[in-house]
C-alpha cells in the first residue's frame, strides 16, 4: 500500500505516464495556508535543470482539489494532482525487463497488469507529490524552530566535508535549503559534475550518499522498539526509489570503535543536558536526547543507463541484450536530496505529533 502515518496520514497515487500523480494528506488542522512559494521552490529544486539530468521536463504546475478553500486548510482530506506533460511513452516495451528496475517484481505482484511505462507507479516521478508534502510539514515545524537539512556527502568516490567536521549553525542549515545542489565544502561541487558527465559520456550512471541533519528537535520524541525514531525515519527513507541504506549518527564505522570511544558522554551547558559528542546520532533508545539527529542515506547508480546489457524477454523467455533509449540521469543523487529532506520533515512532525497532537498548530 502506498500510504503511511498514524496522525497525519497520507495516500500516494498515480503513474509516471498516467494522466496525473498526486497525494492525499488526511488530518490536516483546519485553518492553515499554505505556503505556495515555499513549494514552488521545493519542486523547482528537485526539477532537471542541466545535462547532469534528464531532458524530461516537467513543469509540476499542482492543483489542490479538496480540503483547501480561501486559502485555508479545511480540516478535511487535501487532495494535490500534479498533471504529467512531458512523457514518451513509446520508449518503454513491456516483454524486455531493464535490469535494477521493478519490471519483473510488478509483472509478479500484478498478474502482468500494471504500468510499465516509465516505470508506472514505481518511478521517481511519484517523488513529486512528496516534496510538497515536505514543503507543507516544514512550514509546520519552523514553529517548533526545528530545521532539516542535507548535503551531497558523495558522489562515487569524491566526498564533501561532514557535517560532523565543522560547527553546525542554523545560517548554514538554512543556506543548504537555498541550494538546488547542496554541498559544505564549495570547492567539491565543480567534482561531483565532472564526475556525473563522465559517466554520462561513457553511458553509464553514479550514486553517492547524503547527509542529513534534524536539528533543534528537543528529547522525548519518539517510542522505544518498533515505533522508534530510527524505525520512523527508516521506513520513510527506505520508500523513496533508489535508497540503498541507511546508517544513523557514526553508523557502520562504530563497530571499529571501543565502547568507551563510541558513547557519548554527558554534559551540562547553559544548564542543558547534553553529550561532548553525537556517535549516536541523536537518538538514544529509540528517543530523541535533545542533540542533532543524523543519518545519512545511499543512493545507487541510476538503473536506467544506455550500456549494453544482460537481460531477458518475459515473453519468449529468451536471454537478450538491453541498450536503453530515452531520457534519463546519469545521476539522481542531486535531485533525490530534496527529497530526502522532504520525507524527513514529515517524518519528524509525524514523530511530534504522535506524542503532542495536532492542537498546537496554526
Amino acid at each position: 500500500m502506498s500510504s503511511f502515518g498514524q496522525v497525519i496520514h497520507i495516500n500516494l497515487f498515480g503513474e509516471s505516464h498516467g494522466e496525473s500523480i498526486g497525494l492525499v494528506i488526511n488530518n490536516l488542522p483546519a485553518g492553515l495556508t499554505l505556503d505556495k512559494k515555499r513549494i514552488e521552490h521545493a519542486l523547482f529544486k528537485r526539477r532537471p535543470k542541466s545535462n547532469l539530468s534528464t531532458a524530461r521536463q516537467e513543469k509540476d504546475p499542482y492543483k489542490i482539489v479538496s480540503g483547501y478553500f480561501n486559502d485555508k486548510t479545511t480540516g478535511t482530506p487535501l487532495t494535490i494532482l500534479i498533471p504529467n506533460e512531458d512523457t514518451r511513452s513509446r520508449d518503454y516495451t513491456p516483454e524486455i525487463l531493464r535490469p535494477s528496475h521493478a519490471d519483473f517484481t510488478a509483472k509478479v505482484k500484478y498478474n502482468d497488469s500494471n504500468d510499465y511505462r516509465g516505470g508506472g507507479h514505481f518511478s521517481g516521478r511519484l517523488t513529486t507529490p512528496i516534496v510538497i508534502l515536505g514543503a507543507i510539514c516544514e512550514s509546520i515545524l519552523e514553529e517548533k524552530g526545528i530545521i532539516v537539512s542535507s548535503h551531497i556527502a558523495s558522489i562515487k568516490d569524491i566526498s564533501d566535508t561532514s557535517f560532523a567536521d565543522i560547527d553546525i549553525t542554523e545560517d548554514i542549515l538554512k543556506k543548504l535549503n537555498l541550494s538546488d545542489f547542496p554541498v559544505v565544502n564549495s570547492t567539491v561541487k565543480a567534482k561531483y559534475e565532472a564526475q556525473i558527465l563522465d559517466a554520462k559520456h561513457n553511458l553509464d550512471s553514479v550514486g553517492g550518499t547524503i547527509e542529513t541533519m534534524i536539528h533543534g528537535i528537543p528529547a522525548g520524541y519518539g517510542y522505544p522498539f518498533f515505533d522508534s525514531v530510527e524505525s520512523i525515519l527508516a521506513h520513510l527513507l527506505f520508500s523513496v526509489p533508489a535508497v540503498k541504506g541507511v546508517e544513523f549518527g557514526k553508523g557502520f564505522a562504530i563497530t571499529k570503535l571501543f565502547g568507551s570511544e563510541a558513547n557519548d558522554s554527558f554534559i551540562l551547558e547553559n544548564g542543558q543536558i547534553k553529550t561532548s559528542s553525537n556517535n549516536s546520532g541523536g537518538i538514544q533508545g529509540g528517543i530523541s536526547n535533545g542533540m542533532p539527529i543524523t543519518f545519512k542515506v545511499a543512493i545507487k547508480p541510476t538503473a536506467s543507463i544506455a550500456k549494453p546489457q544482460k537481460t531477458v524477454n518475459i515473453e519468449t523467455m529468451e536471454e537478450t541484450t538491453l541498450e536503453l533509449k530515452g531520457r534519463h540521469d546519469p545521476a539522481i543523487v542531486h535531485r533525490v536530496i530534496h527529497v530526502i529532506n522532504a520525507i524527513t520533515n514529515y517524518a519528524v512532525l509525524e514523530l511530534i505529533l504522535r506524542t503532542e497532537g495536532t492542537k498546537w498548530i496554526g
